[in-house]
């Protein structure tokens, strides 16, 4: 869309010298006049498209200030010159000449409103206002507008009153954005500055380094509660807008973001021990560069996807792992490690964790958690059962389940799974109509339910390879785990906690085995016993009321 846009806009300019030229020298035609007015409409239809693309690409509201300056530019003179042969009106030579010059001025004032950029949150005093993009917007609009109305005026010999007082509303938009952009680029300046005084004065004990895609926030979302239980002064540092805007609604810790490589040396300060991070982001090594620091990897989930034993965990000085089999993990897929990297923390997240009551065996009509993962970037990291989902959800209700549906927050990244999550909803939807049962689904199971909301409100899960399928342990609760990428030995021997699990073998969008999985894991479970075993090599031997202490300690050790 973009590319074909971009062609819109060369076709438009070439459209638009040609009608100024043919204003120019046939002023008093039928001709000009229409060619004009023609003019008028493709530059309202070029607008329209590029407003429609970025609401696309989810760029809303976008910044049109500066778009497409030759064609408005062309169309005055061409105004200019229909005006001039009726009446030779000099007031329309300086309501063109004015508005001439903001359409110049649009594009020099672009450059600083599009690039700015926030500073900072959560510092008192330190805030940098950004220009407004509602009001840069209405400078184009009605810069848009005067040239239009001057046309028209122009075109029918009617008044030139409107394309003046537009003309008059677009130089006091002008004069707002300039001086919103002055007043930015001075707040900039000075807040770079002073980031050295800042830092000092925040005195920060550690870091907490983000960088992730729009929409990844939950990443962050896990460990900052945590963080602010440690207890010592720290900062968030993010190296996008998005995860600017994103995080600083999370969290009152200081947030500061820092694009470039070369941004991140001011916000370094004595003070600092340490950087935490949560995934394994490119940007997280233009930190590790700092090598007086202590780099801690938190992850955000302990699997036995592939992607947990990436070479990349061994450039942090400490990986804090739930447990034994992050560690073993490594080894396993001959990824070499050193003992001293790791330090065993659990899963503070799972404090709240609700432990199994009465067998499920005794329970009338379980709830059961289905919570599949997403496809991942490449092939060998699809471990969703999004394909074979209707069918295990059918599979569900008839057994009287009330099912609680949660897929991973990037499920519906893939058309197919979308789909899948589109018709696994309208199921429960049908099914709740019909016979009452309160299924938990949409935004009451994705957004208002945490992940642990839903393991207390469950007597059983299902779910893919995922760390959702190890936290389970904790509780003490049967759950089934579908074999996407391996199947029989091989996905047992690939995925180890799959000896705890009920294996269910998704093939396309068959699910193998899936009565048979059901009917033991909601009946004599089986399992029981290996699931109590493998609880502690997944997730540590401390207690759960001890776990979120226990990361706090590991964690403060390194900032004495």
């Amino acid at each position: 869309m973009g590319r074909a846009l971009g062609g819109l806009t060369t076709v438009l300019n070439l459209l638009s010298v040609l009608t100024a030229a043919i204003a120019i020298s046939y002023p008093a035609s039928t001709t000009a006049r229409i060619a004009v007015l023609v003019m008028a409409v493709l530059i309202i239809g070029h607008v329209v498209l590029e407003e429609v693309q970025s609401r696309r690409s989810g760029e809303a509201p976008a910044l049109l200030m500066g778009k497409v300056p030759l064609p408005r530019a062309a169309t005055a003179l061409a105004a200019l010159a229909l005006t001039v042969a009726h009446d030779r009106s000099w007031w329309v030579v300086a309501v063109t000449s004015v508005l001439l010059a903001l359409i110049v001025v649009e594009g020099a004032v672009r450059r600083p409103v599009i690039n700015a950029t926030p500073q900072s949150a959560n510092i008192p005093g330190r805030d940098v206002a950004l220009p407004s993009t509602p009001v840069a917007n209405a400078y184009f609009s009605l810069t848009t507008t005067a040239v239009l109305l001057l046309l028209v005026s122009a075109a029918f010999h009617w008044s030139q009153l409107p394309a003046t007082v537009a003309t008059v509303a677009t130089l006091g938009a002008a004069t707002l954005v300039g001086k919103q952009s002055a007043s930015y680029l001075i707040g900039r300046n000075r807040f770079e500055r002073e980031l050295p005084k800042i830092m000092l004065e925040l005195a920060p004990a550690f870091a907490f380094h983000w960088q992730a895609p729009a929409g990844t926030a939950y990443q962050a979302t896990m460990w900052l509660p945590y963080l602010d239980r440690i207890g010592a002064p720290y900062f968030v540092l993010v190296r996008t807008i998005a995860n600017f805007h994103e995080v600083s609604k999370m969290t009152k810790a200081p947030v500061i973001l820092r694009v470039g490589l070369e941004d991140l040396d001011p916000v370094i300060c004595p003070s600092m021990k340490a950087v935490f991070y949560a995934n394994t982001a490119v940007r997280n090594s233009h930190m590790i560069r700092f090598t007086h620091l202590t780099h801690i990897q938190l992850n955000h989930g302990d699997s036995d996807k592939i992607a947990s034993v990436s070479p990349t965990f061994r450039q942090y000085d400490r990986n804090f792992v739930a447990g034994q089999a992050a560690i073993d993990r490594f080894a396993k897929h001959g990824v070499s490690t050193l003992p001293e990297q790791f330090e065993i923390v659990g899963r503070p997240q799972l404090e709240h964790v609700h432990q199994a009551g009465q067998p499920i065996a005794e329970i009338d009509k379980p709830t059961v958690l289905y919570s599949p993962t997403w496809s991942g970037f490449y092939e060998d990291s699809d471990y969703s059962s999004l394909s074979a989902g209707k069918k295990i959800v059918e599979a569900l209700l008839a057994r009287d389940c009330t099912v609680v549906f949660r897929p991973h927050p990037y499920g519906r990244r893939h058309k197919g799974n979308a789909r899948a999550c589109d018709e696994i909803i309208a199921l429960l939807e049908q099914h709740s109509r019909d016979t009452g049962t309160a299924h938990v689904f949409g935004p009451a199971a994705e957004t208002e339910m945490s992940v642990v909301d839903c393991f207390n409100a469950s007597d059983a899960m299902i779910s893919d390879v995922s760390s959702v399928a190890s936290d389970f342990l904790i509780s003490g609760k049967p759950f089934a785990m579908t074999a996407v990428s391996a199947h029989g030995d091989a996905f047992l021997e690939g995925f180890p906690l799959a000896r705890a699990a009920y294996v269910i073998d998704v093939v396309k969008k068959v699910a193998g085995g899936l009565d048979e999985a059901l009917d033991d894991m909601l009946g004599p479970d089986s399992h029981a016993s290996t699931r109590n075993g493998l609880r502690t090599y997944y997730l540590s031997d401390t207690p759960p009321e001890r776990i979120t202490e226990r990361f706090l300690e590991v964690s403060r050790s390194y900032l004495a």
